[in-house]
């Protein structure tokens, strides 16, 4: 599903125009990302899962293209563990 259906939907059930539900989404994706970036960065919504942010250490690499030996830096990351809710409808 694209961002664009997506939209369409939630405009959809909630009885929305598109532009709004695309507010919505543009808010919920901001605040999400600026939880995540504070400090102890992790947002929970029940049903759906966690995000947090993890530290990943620096560590040693292969350029695919080159073969080159490189050395990727030390980054934050985003971590997603899916919630029990989540889980239950894929399976």
């Amino acid at each position: 599903m694209t961002k664009t259906e997506l939209i369409d939907q939630m405009a959809g059930a909630a009885g929305v125009s598109k532009a709004e539900a695309a507010k919505a989404l543009h808010s919920l994706l901001e605040n999400i990302a600026e939880a995540i970036k504070a400090k102890g960065g992790k947002i929970i919504l029940p049903g759906l899962g966690t995000f947090s942010k993890v530290a990943r250490k620096a560590r040693k690499g292969v350029n695919p293209a080159t073969g080159e030996k490189i050395t990727i830096k030390a980054h934050n990351a985003v971590s997603f563990k899916p919630g029990k809710v989540l889980k239950d409808a894929v399976a």
